[in-house]
This record gives C-alpha cells, sequence and structure tokens, in this order.
C-alpha cells in the first residue's frame, strides 16, 4: 500500500496555489494505477493481490490517464500525484510516468520501493518527480515483514530505497503508527531523519477498507493505537505536538459554520481531485459514498469537477445527532472525524465515531483545554 498523507508543499507553492484556488482551479490530480500490491499490509484500507485479475481488467489505460491530465490541466492543473496499491506493478508505469512528466505536471511517486530497479533510477534521474515518498513500517525484518505480511519484503525495501537515495533521487520518508510497530516509532524516526533530513512525519490513523472487507476492518482496528498511545506519541514529537496546539487555536472558532448543515466543510473536491484505479472520480481518495462517485468513463474530469462536485458540497445533513453534536463540537479540528471517514467507519458521512470523539478529548486533556463536549 501506499500510505495516502498528502505530500508537503513549498511556501512558493503556497502562495501560488492560494492564488489559483482564489480562482477555483483544480490545483492537483491524484492517479491510482492500481489497487494491487506485492505486499499485504495488515493495516491496508486498498491493497489486493499483486496477481488479481479481475482488479488488473478494471485499471486506467494509459489513453484514460493521458486523457484526464489534458483536462486537468485545463482546469489549471499543476501538480499529480501518482499513488496505488503499489503503483511499479503497472508494467506501463514508465511510460505513465513520461506522460504526465512531459506534459509539464509536478508528479510525486507513492511507492513502497520493493520493487524499485535501476531503470526506474534511471527514469527518474532523467525525468525528476517533485519527490518520492516511501512508507517505513518498521527498520527490523521483523516488525517490517509482520505487517507488510510478506517474507523478504525488508531487504527488497532497503535495497529499492537505497538506490534512490544513491541517486540522489528527492525523497520523503514517513510511516504508520500502529500496535505492530510502536515499540520502534523512535527508531524508525531515526532512520528516516538520518536519511532526509528535511522531512519525517507519522500518522496514527489507520483508515477502514474501501471494499467494506469486515474481516480486514477488524484486523485494522486491531492495529489501531488507542487515544492515549496517540497522545503520547504525539507529545513526544514537541513540534508536531505544538503545530497541533495552534491549529485548535486557529480553528476553534468555528461560529460561522454553524446555520450551514452542508456535511462537506474540508477541502474535498476544492482544487484537487482524486482518480481511481478503476476509473472513478472521487472529492477525495478517501470518499467513498456512493452517491459522491463519478464514473469517468461515461463522462469527463472536466464535467465531474465543473457540475458534480459542486452539487455534492451542498449536501445538507439532517441527522439531528450529527448536527447537535459532532456539528457544533469545538474541538473539530482536535478530531480524527470528516465525511468520508465517518462514511466508512459507520456507513454515513454525517455519522458519529465514538473512536475519534475519544482521541479529540484525549488530545484536549493534554493541551489543558477544558470543553464540554456536545452529546
Amino acid at each position: 500500500m501506499t500510505d495516502s498523507f498528502a505530500s508537503p508543499i513549498s511556501l512558493n507553492e503556497i502562495q501560488l496555489w492560494d492564488k489559483m484556488k482564489e480562482k477555483k482551479s483544480m490545483i492537483s490530480l491524484e492517479v491510482e494505477l492500481t489497487a494491487r500490491c506485492n505486499n499485504d499490509c495488515s493495516h491496508c484500507y486498498v491493497n489486493l493481490p499483486a496477481d488479481d485479475v479481475d482488479s488488473r481488467k478494471r485499471e486506467l489505460t494509459l489513453d484514460e490517464i493521458e486523457t484526464a491530465a489534458d483536462e486537468a490541466m485545463e482546469l489549471g492543473t499543476m501538480w499529480c500525484l501518482i499513488t496505488g496499491g503499489e503503483p511499479l506493478l503497472r508494467e506501463d508505469f514508465s511510460d505513465i510516468y513520461l506522460t504526465l512528466k512531459k506534459k509539464g505536471l509536478l508528479v510525486s511517486v507513492f511507492t513502497n520501493a520493493c520493487l524499485l530497479r535501476e531503470e526506474h533510477v534511471e527514469l527518474f534521474r532523467r525525468y525528476p518527480p517533485r519527490d518520492i515518498e516511501v512508507t517505513v513500517y518498521g527498520v527490523t525484518k521483523q516488525t517490517y515483514e509482520h505487517i507488510t505480511r510478506k517474507k523478504g519484503s525488508f531487504e527488497t525495501f532497503k535495497q529499492g530505497l537505497d538506490l534512490l537515495l544513491d541517486a540522489r533521487i528527492k525523497v520523503r520518508l514517513k510511516t504508520m503508527a500502529m500496535k505492530s510497530n510502536l515499540h520502534e516509532i523512535e527508531e524508525i524516526a531515526k532512520f528516516c531523519r538520518e536519511r532526509t533530513k528535511d522531512f519525517f512525519r507519522f500518522d496514527p490513523f489507520l483508515q477502514l477498507r474501501h471494499d467494506g472487507n469486515e474481516l480486514r476492518n477488524q484486523l485494522i482496528r486491531s492495529e489501531r493505537l488507542s487515544p492515549q498511545e496517540i497522545v503520547a506519541l504525539e507529545r513526544s514529537d514537541p513540534a508536531r505536538f505544538n503545530a497541533l496546539e495552534i491549529q485548535c487555536q486557529k480553528l476553534s472558532n468555528h461560529d460561522s459554520d454553524l446555520h450551514c448543515h452542508h456535511i462537506i466543510h474540508c477541502g474535498a473536491g476544492r482544487g484537487s481531485l482524486s482518480l481511481s484505479h478503476d476509473a472513478k472520480i472521487h472529492l477525495c481518495s478517501s470518499l467513498y459514498d456512493p452517491n459522491c462517485i463519478y464514473d469517468f468513463r461515461s463522462g469527463s474530469l472536466t464535467d465531474a469537477y465543473t457540475k458534480f462536485v459542486p452539487k455534492i458540497r451542498m449536501i445538507d445533513s439532517g441527522n439531528q445527532e450529527f448536527l447537535q453534536r459532532c456539528h457544533i463540537c469545538s474541538l473539530i479540528n482536535l478530531c480524527m472525524w470528516c465525511p468520508a471517514r465517518a462514511h466508512l467507519e459507520v456507513g454515513n458521512m454525517d455519522g458519529f465515531v465514538d473512536y475519534f470523539c475519544q482521541v479529540a478529548r484525549a488530545r484536549a486533556e493534554a493541551m489543558g483545554i477544558t470543553v464540554s463536549i456536545p452529546g
């Protein structure tokens, strides 16, 4: 799996993209080349076996990807993220990458690095990516392969990463924080920071499966950190915890939103879209509510962005539990809740998720914030 946290952006990019947003331009496009993966990570929300024939038949073609990229660029897009599954499983990966690069797009790639070969590195050397992001699940074979559930994956991961680093390709490293690697988090952070001086991040939220597979969802839940473990981990990283406190101070006053019953208040579909491996357009890569999915093969990316997305963003909630609880909670910005995650957790975009609420309460307590949370 190529874990889907957003790639960081530079100050110049932020300033430019802010101007583009004012014009309602579509700034970025995420393209999921495949849901298949060479690993079988216990926490993964999307992965299918590398040899899954049915999934492979549904995958975007090179022509479809090029058409989507052309439409995206007409809408103002500058950045394209290639993700999966494991994108390097695609035999035509190099053709796809070159097609996007030669159009002038800034291209990022999410990969587990296990399938990286010299020919990939030569491609990236000749046509540099904006960055390559690699997730580090552990720094010992035991931990790494316990998570990937693939014998030999730790060695191929190290080999692939070394190829990138030796070639001085811009690499960013990250990790998913979970039960199986919590004991190695400090070592993982050290490993990453020694190899990429400007960047390291971790994500403590494990998302449920897009396909709703309950057996896999049970496994994902078993890997989730408790609210107390999440807070302890965040407090161990002063820079991250300080940023969380600043975010809380900036966003805690959301009175202007209280009289608006729209479910979506985040940036989903505002400046970006996600194109899944099976040619479905999503407002974000996590939003899988059937009513919020657009069929690219029956329409166009332009139609999706200019006509379909605005309608979805206008959907109101009639769920009184949501409106009288989550919607008016001043700790919403400390909470893991969002419409996409709520749908995956409870089947409704405006559903209440107790685990998210517990995390918000734990974070608030750690910051010394005393708040009466509705409900």
